[in-house]
C-alpha cells in the first residue's frame, strides 16, 4: 500500500526532525503512525504529552480521572489558575489540539483500574507510566507484561527522579525486565511518603517527563540506546546521575521461572498489605468525633510542618515529625495519644516511634487530615 505523503505543513513543522539522519522521513512517518498511551496527566504527564504531540505522534491516549488543584500549579505547568477544578485529561487534550490539530487524542477521564487496564492498553503500541502511586505502578507493570506492551517508567521525589524502559529486551535474545524485577513488592506505606508529604521540586517532573518522552520517541523511530534493562537515577540537587543495569529476577512473580501472577490483582489491597509488617493502631475520623462527643480524654498531636497548619488544622499540639524524638517530654503518657499529619504517612512513623519508646496507647488518624476533611468537614480546604 502506498504511503500517505507528508503535507506541506508537515514538512515545515517537522523540518528539524527530517534533518536528523536518526529520524528522517521514515522515523517521522513512524511517529505519525504511533499510538502512545500516557497514564497520568499530572506533573510527569504535563511534560510527556506536550512533547509527544509536538514530535508528531499520531495517536495519543490520556488516562486520568483527577481535576486540577491549586497545589498542582507549582509543577503542572500546562494548567492555569483558571483551570482549578477542571479535568486534567480534558485540559491536556484541548492543549494538544491547539498545538498540533493532526494528533488524534483519546481521553479516558477515569483512573486506571483492574477492570479497564487491559482493554485500554490493547489499542496502543507503548505505554507511559506518568503516575505517582504504587497501586497504579504495579497495575501498569502487570497489565503491560500480560498484554506484551513496552512501557516507559518515571518517578519523582523531592529532588530525585528515575527513568526506565520496561518490557523491552536490553540486547537481542535477552529476557526483558519489568518493574517487579526491581521492586518485587511495595514497601510498607508508612515508609514511602508521597510528593505531597515529602515535597517535590517544581521543575523535576518536567525534567523526568521529557526524558520519558525522549525514550518513547527513540523506541518508535528505532534510534539510539534505550534505557531498556536499565534505570537512570538522577539527583538534581547535587547533579549526580547513575545508570544501573537491572538483571532479570528468576523469582519475579509475573515473569520469573515460576510465575504466579496470571491476571490483574486488587492493587490497592496489595500495596497496603503485601509488604506491611505490623500495622500501627489507627482511629478513623468518625471514631475521633465520637471520642470528642463523649468527652473522652486524649492528646492530639499534629506532626506536620508549621506552614501546613496555616492551611487547615485541628486543635492539637504541633511537633513536626522530624522533631518529635527531641520533644518527647511534651507528649503525655497517661491518656491516649492520637497523631495526625496530612494523609497518615508521617504520623504512622511517629506512632511506631512512640510505641517503641513505651507509650501505652497511641493511634494514627487514618488518612490524616485529608480523610477528616472528606468525612467530617468537607467545607474545609485541602492541599
Amino acid at each position: 500500500m502506498e504511503k500517505e505523503p507528508f503535507t506541506a505543513d508537515d514538512l515545515v513543522r517537522f523540518s528539524r526532525h527530517f534533518i536528523l539522519k536518526e529520524i528522517g522521513e521514515e522515523g517521522q512517518r513512524r511517529l505519525k503512525e504511533a499510538r502512545v498511551l500516557v497514564v497520568g496527566a499530572g506533573g510527569l504527564g504535563n511534560a510527556v504529552v506536550p512533547y509527544l504531540a509536538a514530535a508528531g505522534v499520531g495517536t495519543l491516549g490520556i488516562v486520568d480521572g483527577d481535576t486540577v488543584a491549586l497545589s498542582n500549579l507549582q509543577r503542572q505547568v500546562m494548567f492555569t489558575t483558571a483551570d482549578v477544578g477542571k479535568p486534567k485529561a480534558q485540559l491536556l487534550r484541548d492543549w494538544v489540539q491547539r498545538q498540533n490539530p493532526a494528533v488524534d487524542v483519546h481521553v479516558y477521564p477515569e483512573f486506571l483500574t483492574t477492570a479497564n487496564a487491559l482493554q485500554i492498553f490493547r489499542d496502543y503500541d507503548i505505554v507511559v507510566d506518568a503516575t505517582d502511586n504504587f497501586p497504579t505502578r504495579y497495575l501498569i507493570n502487570d497489565a503491560a507484561v500480560l498484554s506484551g506492551k513496552p512501557y516507559v517508567y518515571g518517578a519523582i521525589y523531592r529532588f530525585e527522579g528515575q527513568v526506565a524502559v520496561f518490557n523491552v529486551e536490553r540486547n537481542e535474545g535477552e529476557q526483558a525486565v519489568n518493574y517487579r524485577d526491581v521492586f518485587p513488592e511495595p514497601p510498607p506505606p508508612e515508609l514511602v511518603p508521597s510528593c505531597a508529604e515529602g515535597g517535590v521540586l517544581g521543575v523535576l517532573p518536567g525534567i523526568i517527563g521529557t526524558m520519558q518522552a525522549l525514550e518513547v520517541i527513540k523506541w518508535v523511530v528505532g534510534a539510539g540506546r534505550l534505557l531498556a534493562g536499565e534505570m537512570l537515577l538522577l539527583d538534581t540537587l547535587h547533579w549526580s546521575m547513575e545508570r544501573i543495569v537491572i538483571p532479570p529476577d528468576p523469582n519475579n512473580p509475573i515473569s520469573g521461572k515460576n510465575p504466579t501472577i496470571r491476571e490483574l490483582q486488587d492493587y490497592q489491597w496489595f500495596c497496603q498489605h503485601a509488604a506491611q509488617a505490623d500495622p500501627v493502631p489507627e482511629i478513623t475520623p468518625r471514631e475521633l468525633e465520637r471520642w470528642k462527643a463523649a468527652q473522652r480524654p486524649f492528646f492530639l498531636l499534629d506532626v506536620r510542618e508549621p506552614f501546613e497548619r496555616q492551611i487547615v488544622t485541628l486543635p492539637a499540639e504541633l511537633i513536626p515529625a522530624g522533631k518529635v524524638e527531641t520533644a518527647l517530654e511534651r507528649i503525655p503518657r497517661d491518656v491516649p495519644v492520637v497523631v495526625y499529619c496530612r494523609s497518615g504517612v508521617r504520623s504512622a512513623r511517629v506512632v511506631r516511634l512512640l510505641l517503641e519508646r513505651g507509650w501505652p496507647e497511641v493511634y494514627n488518624l487514618a488518612g490524616g487530615i485529608l480523610a477528616y476533611v472528606q468525612h467530617i468537614r468537607p467545607d474545609w480546604p485541602v492541599y
